[in-house]
């Protein structure tokens, strides 16, 4: 148990009659915790399958009640498909992370380019007022000029971005 709160486990093999606490109380803490209901748990014991075990098993939450003899092959299997799942989730979750990080950042860049379009507008507008200063009017244009070609390179790279 104190393995599965600092661990990830892909399936968990579990048989009936333990020492101290049984399988089905493991198999019911297990299942009790956030951090461990979503694991897989396979029974594997030697205890009558007329008993009410097996029910008991999969009441307590167990995927599979394997009772001895078992044919190992069919056990290797079993455990196989449940840590290629593992697997596949993590991939999944991984992924999902990334896509909310895209979003994210997607949000941001489109908010800056908002920014930066609405700066290129109101220097535009600097520059259409008459003044006498010369100077003034150039450093606007200047400004403005500058800000256009920002907001032309990131509109390149945003589309880049976009098709990747």
């Amino acid at each position: 148990m104190k393995l599965m709160l600092r661990h990830d486990f892909a399936v968990v093999l579990l048989d009936v009659l333990m020492p101290g606490m049984d399988g089905f109380e493991t198999a019911t803490h297990i299942k009790r915790l956030d951090q461990t209901r979503d694991v897989p748990i396979i029974f594997l014991t030697g205890t009558e399958p007329g008993a009410g075990s097996a029910f008991r098993g999969y009441a307590v939450g167990a995927v599979d009640y394997l009772t001895k003899p078992f044919d190992p092959w069919v056990l290797r299997s079993k455990v196989t498909v449940f840590m290629e799942l593992f697997r596949k989730t993590s991939v999944l979750r991984e992924q999902a992370a990334l896509l909310a990080q895209l979003v994210r950042d997607h949000e941001a860049l489109a908010g800056f380019a908002r920014r930066l379009g609405s700066v290129e507008s109101r220097l535009a507008g600097l520059s259409e007022v008459e003044g006498e200063d010369e100077g003034l009017r150039e450093a606007i244009k200047d400004l403005a000029d500058r800000v256009g070609a920002m907001h032309a390179a990131f509109e390149a790279v945003s589309s880049v971005r976009g098709r990747e």
